[in-house]
């Protein structure tokens, strides 16, 4: 079916069943809850840090910005002086 050297729908079912023999329904509900629960954690914790790196991101603009003025300031005094 996919193709010559693949594996077929019967193949996989074969396997299917071999894999619920060894580890049982319950062991394969485990894993997936534990394998749901990483997933979950692995994309809130890249959320968390891309929030965090625009946060970071715009505080840098803010502390450039206001050090900007303040050498715009000390330029501005100089060439009055």
């Amino acid at each position: 079916m996919f193709g010559p050297g693949g594996i077929s729908i019967w193949q996989l079912l074969i396997i299917l069943v071999i894999v619920v023999l060894l580890f049982g329904t319950k062991k394969l509900r485990g894993m997936g809850g534990d394998l749901g629960s990483a997933i979950k954690g692995f994309k809130k914790s890249v959320k968390d840090e891309s929030a965090e790196d625009e946060g970071d991101a715009s505080e840098a603009l803010a502390d450039g910005s206001q050090e900007a003025l303040k050498e715009g300031e000390v330029e501005a005094k100089k060439e009055n002086a």
